[in-house]
């Protein structure tokens, strides 16, 4: 290895902001923040650096709330206002939780229907092993609370303690209305007790309103189709509606950012202008990722990425290194070796889906990948670094 040869491959850094408010130029800042990081750390920026901004600061720089009335209002316009079905929802205090008091204040009475063993996004009601004891078979049966909990006993998140059966409960009660809650599996089972329903999945929720419709439902709704246009002067999404949202307060909730291309472009325009260099701009939300302990996959987010630069479209286009050194050049050491490798490198095709060089590389989106580096970085809790600056990321072997 020669003196001059980069002896570090990626870095991720947190970098320290101030606190963004309502109305705060988020790409001015973010620009000047990685600038002041560099200054003060003593790294350079090089072209096809990345910098990540994290959704909740841009949300908040451009004051996309809402509050729960204005869940209700809409709610209570486009269901009706009296027995709304809820499938899917998450088991979450942070996203679902203010969501659920919201539609429940826009109606009469709420059918919650939950998944089991498990939501979408992983959180567990109950072991897939206790459902075969039971002799539940989750893909057909349908289950009353009363009947849930006869089988499974109270069920409590395993990180959390929450019983959200109560808790959901709780919550709609509160807000006035009524509550029933049932564990399916089927989108169409919600019909037995109610045809105007909200799919509140995320990832799955085109099949769930396309099988709905298809059964005769009435009315049916997404969480992205809830708040997609201001009610009252509320925050909106168009795109995603309520998901992607958060908790902001116990009567507010924090929008998924809108319109935030220009953000991503402003960014890079910024540090072009300052240093020369072109790097890359993100937006960021929840990573993708499965908890091997319980089992949570992070993304809750509609997309990890809603607005990133031009340079992070596609998918990772890399040879394995493992495969080469240990079968292709397994005769070669050394010199030889890294010369080996780094010719195959320089001259890999654009395409590699299917050769056996690329096989056990990642195939998924830059934008995810990043995405879920840059969560990991910034954590979700007092870090204070809701902007992440990744570098060498698309640096490979011979650089």
């Amino acid at each position: 290895m020669s003196n001059n040869e980069r002896r570090v491959g990626t870095v991720s850094r947190g970098i320290r902001c101030p606190i963004i408010r309502q109305g705060d130029d988020i790409a001015a800042i973010a620009a000047q923040s990685v600038l002041d990081a560099a200054a003060s750390e003593g790294f350079a920026l090089r072209d096809r650096d990345v910098i990540a901004i994290t959704e909740s600061v841009v949300a908040r720089s451009q004051g996309n709330y809402a509050s729960v009335q204005n869940i209700a209002d809409d709610v209570r316009a486009k269901l009706g206002g009296e027995t709304v079905g809820v499938v899917f929802p998450i088991l979450s205090r942070n996203r679902f939780a203010i969501l659920l008091r919201g539609i429940a204040m826009g109606c009469k009475k709420v059918v919650i229907q939950l998944s089991y063993p498990s939501d979408e996004v992983g959180n567990a009601l109950v072991s897939l092993d206790a459902v075969d004891e039971a002799g539940v078979n989750p893909y057909s049966d349908v289950l009353s609370a009363a009947r849930f909990v006869e089988l499974f006993g109270e069920p409590k998140h395993e990180f959390t303690g929450v019983n959200y059966l109560t808790y959901y409960g709780e919550i709609v009660r509160a807000a006035g209305a009524e509550c029933e809650i049932v564990f399916a599996n089927h989108a169409t089972d919600i019909l037995k007790y109610t045809d105007s329903v909200i799919t509140a999945d995320i990832h799955s929720r085109a099949r769930s309103k396309r099988l709905l419709k298809a059964a005769g439902a009435k009315r049916v709704f997404g969480l992205d189709e809830i708040l997609d246009a201001p009610v009252n002067g509320s925050g909106c999404n168009e795109k995603y509606g309520l998901l992607g949202s958060n908790k902001s307060t116990e009567d507010m909730v924090k929008l998924f950012p809108r319109d935030c291309q220009g953000v991503v472009e402003e960014v890079q325009r910024r540090i072009l202008d300052a240093t020369g260099k072109r790097v890359e701009v993100m937006v960021y939300g929840d990573g993708a990722f499965k908890d091997p302990q319980g089992k949570i996959w992070e993304l809750a987010d509609p997309v990890t990425s809603p607005a990133f630069t031009a340079g992070l479209v596609g998918t990772p286009n890399e040879l394995k290194l493992k495969y080469l050194a240990d079968d292709k050049y397994k005769d070669l050491s050394g010199e030889a070796l890294k010369a080996a490798i780094s010719a195959d490198i320089r001259a890999k095709e654009g395409e590699l889906v299917g050769k056996m060089a690329s096989e056990g590389t990642t195939p998924r989106q830059l934008t995810d990948l990043l995405a879920s580096l840059c969560d990991l970085t910034s954590g979700s809790g007092d870090k204070g670094t809701p902007i992440v600056l990744v570098q060498g990321y698309f640096d490979n072997y011979t650089n």
